[in-house]
């Protein structure tokens, strides 16, 4: 069986008033990503790692944000879209594990609906998803809540 890795990051900033989305869920939060599309950077982050295991490129070549299609779509439309990309060249999605890196707010209680918006997306079940979370214990630009980071690996295999 030929199995392989991929490894996703994104990144956004953070700006007043603008809705927080992350995994597909809306987190209650002052501010939220900002972005060409919802801004989701867990779900770009899952894309990426995708992409990139089936070494095909990234979800800015297949989702550039200079085309009007992309703007303001949910991501988890864009995740749907990439494994069924990843399905057409014979390659199956395994597990993902993922990371957000952010001081506030606490996303442990919005964790089982993420996995569950993200496993229906991906066509995988919630145990093949693991999701969580850390600050950067207040330094630098997530410290200073000005962005969010998402961090994702994969594993995919041949059909």
């Amino acid at each position: 069986m030929k199995i392989k890795v991929g490894f996703g990051f994104d990144v956004h900033q953070l700006k007043e008033g603008h809705p927080f989305i992350l995994g597909g869920v809306q987190v209650q939060h002052h501010s939220g990503a900002f972005g060409h599309s919802d801004a989701d950077v867990l779900v770009h982050a899952i894309c990426d790692a995708i992409l990139g295991a089936a070494n095909l490129e990234d979800i800015g070549h297949h989702f550039p944000n200079t085309d009007a299609r992309w703007k303001g779509v949910n991501s988890l439309i864009l995740l749907q879209e990439c494994v069924k990309i990843l399905q057409d060249r014979g390659w199956i999605l395994g597990n993902v594990d993922a990371m957000l890196c952010l001081e506030t707010p606490k996303i442990k209680p919005y964790i089982p609906q993420m996995k569950q918006r993200i496993a229906a997306a991906a066509g995988i079940t919630e145990e093949d998803i693991s999701i969580k979370a850390t600050t950067n214990e207040t330094m630098g630009f997530i410290g200073r809540q000005e962005g969010v980071v998402a961090y994702a690996v994969c594993l995919i295999e041949r059909r």
